[in-house]
């Protein structure tokens, strides 16, 4: 057999493995909604994982790689997860804190610091490791913080926080 055509084989078997799912460095910071719902995303892989094996040979083998991929992130990002205690303080923002600041057109916009997999902009759920996230954690009402952005850094003014 054709050296190459052996190499062809390996390429096209590699092809089909998905890509893992990148770890950050970063500590890992949840609320106690965040681990919440890293157990229940856990939970909802195990089940698609035993239905795809289930399936015997009718088993989709890219979706149960997909699948097996997706268990070894939230496996470790569950065993890395640290809960932070809830925010309480109205005065400094925590992770977890509900946070109202207007931008430099005096737009008011409002979100939560959570930790990275709870995040969803639409939702108004940030990142706490975000850029926005780090210039307001610890800041507090009537404090001005300079978000560091791609588009051009922008002072924006803390208006209020909340607890959870």
């Amino acid at each position: 057999m054709s050296r190459a055509f052996v190499n062809e084989e390996q390429a096209a078997a590699l092809a089909d493995l998905p890509v893992e799912r990148h770890v950050s460095d970063q500590p890992n910071y949840v609320t106690a909604a965040g681990l919440a719902q890293l157990h229940a995303r856990f939970a909802q892989l195990r089940a698609q994982h035993d239905e795809q094996v289930a399936r015997g040979e009718q088993a989709d083998k890219q979706r149960l790689a997909d699948i097996d991929r997706d268990l070894r992130y939230f496996s470790q990002r569950l065993q890395s997860a640290q809960v932070v205690a809830p925010a309480t303080s109205t005065e400094r923002i925590q992770i977890g804190s509900w946070v109202t600041y207007a931008d430099a057109d005096s737009t008011e916009h409002k979100v939560q610091l959570v930790g990275e997999d709870q995040a969803d902009t639409h939702g108004g759920l940030i990142n706490w490791a975000s850029p926005l996230g780090r210039a307001l954690l610890g800041a507090g009402p009537g404090d001005e913080v300079l978000w560091k952005r791609p588009a051009g850094d922008q002072l924006i003014e803390v208006i209020a926080v909340e607890p959870e």
